[in-house]
């Protein structure tokens, strides 16, 4: 049995590629206007860096998931973090819309690569109840992305131009990197004997599918990304031109959800180990979609909109570790890679049509109706957990 300090190690490791990975994607939202700025682009094109990225990871991930289940999960976190960093090497190289999308679009194959690892890590090396405390604690690496990454990166942004923040991230990830090589082990777990031909993979991913729990997991995650793309992508827009928000006030927003997901995120995958999964899940979409409806009418001043993002990331937080959890026990440990790879690319397709969509959402209605179409997409996303992914039978609720 792994001692303590490997479990720590472990969940450093982790938490730091979940940083530098949820710290590059979300630096795009905060800086689109700068990007818009010195590259000519027009507003209702500039979600299409999203919607580059998610096609190419999703594309990426439906071959990288059976791979890591047959060749195990370190090394696919190592070919992930290597590629990565060597794409956001590429971004500060970019001098138009078009080598900049390309540059997301590589970053993207490498996501693909990385994609769900770090939970399908988790389900391979932690029972499982103790997964929704480890998986608290790894993604609380996403918000100290929005504290300390995604400020860090706006601020750049607006002193040295678009291309500084990426520099800061690739670093990050080359250090992922090293302390997967150093320090995480291969988790002692059964490994796929399927072939890694174009009809086995297809085959696997067809079984998959036809578990009705796995397939409505794919869809709550195809409308819960869709709904997040939906409305951040185009809220910095929106503080900017509305409400008189400067970058700085765009950084201190993005802090404060971070410190909402710190907050929240340990002790929510906590109670899901305690309590189960689905409550919390439900209540996050139920209660996050109550506030990007309301949120334009009572969000007036930068301070209003720090509050807003503070609450939206604890309900963020709530429903992201133990839906994570419970996600691990809908395939063996031999198929896991593959089941993760599904999901979050099916997800990934739903963020970059929300990506895409918010461009005319925004132009046609305003920041109003990206909140309308978000908050839609999140209550689909509960309605679906409540109707077609069930807890696990049998499971030690005391422990965490």
């Amino acid at each position: 049995m792994a001692s303590r300090r490997q479990d720590l190690t472990v969940i450093a490791a982790l938490w730091l590629m979940v940083l530098a990975s949820s710290s590059q994607v979300m630096i795009i939202a905060p800086i689109l206007p700068r990007i818009g700025d010195a590259l000519q682009v027009p507003e209702a094109l500039q979600g299409t860096l999203i919607t580059g990225y998610a096609v190419a990871l999703s594309g990426m991930a439906i071959i990288a998931g059976p791979i890591s289940d047959r060749i195990g999960r370190r090394r696919i976190l190592l070919y992930g973090t290597g590629a990565m960093s060597v794409a956001l090497c590429l971004h500060p190289l970019s001098n138009s819309f078009a080598t900049l999308l390309g540059a997301r679009v590589l970053a993207g194959l490498a996501g693909g690569i990385l994609t769900g690892s770090a939970v399908s890590f988790v389900g391979d090396y932690f029972p499982y109840e103790r997964r929704g405390w480890a998986s608290g604690w790894v993604m609380s690496g996403f918000a100290v992305g929005q504290i300390a990454g995604v400020p860090a990166g706006t601020i750049l942004a607006g002193a040295y131009g678009y291309r500084a923040p990426f520099l800061l991230f690739a670093v990050t990830m080359g250090g992922a990197f090293l302390v997967t090589l150093l320090f995480v082990p291969q988790p002692d777990v059964a490994r796929s004997t399927e072939s890694l031909s174009i009809g086995g993979v297809l085959r696997g991913y067809l079984e998959l599918l036809r578990n009705p729990a796995v397939s409505g997991a794919a869809a709550a995650y195809a409308a819960m990304f869709f709904s997040i793309s939906a409305f951040v992508v185009y809220l910095p827009t929106w503080g900017e031109q509305d409400l008189g928000m400067s970058s700085r006030d765009v950084a201190l927003m993005f802090a404060a959800g971070g410190v909402a997901n710190i907050l929240t995120g340990p002790r929510a995958g906590q109670l899901s180990d305690r309590f189960g999964r689905r409550p919390l899940i439900i209540f996050s979409c139920v209660g996050t979609a109550a506030l990007f409806v309301t949120s334009t009418f009572w969000v007036k001043e930068p301070w209003t909109a720090w509050v807003l993002f503070f609450l939206i990331m604890v309900l963020v937080a709530t429903r992201i570790s133990p839906f994570q959890a419970l996600l691990t026990t809908l395939a063996p440990a031999q198929s896991r890679g593959a089941l993760m790879s599904l999901v979050v690319a099916v997800g990934q397709i739903g963020g970059g049509l929300g990506g895409a969509a918010a461009g005319p959402i925004y132009a046609a209605g305003g920041f109003l109706a990206c909140t309308l179409a978000a908050a839609g997409a999140l209550l689909v996303t509960g309605a679906i957990v409540a109707a077609r992914i069930p807890e696990p039978k049998s499971r030690n609720l005391g422990a965490v």
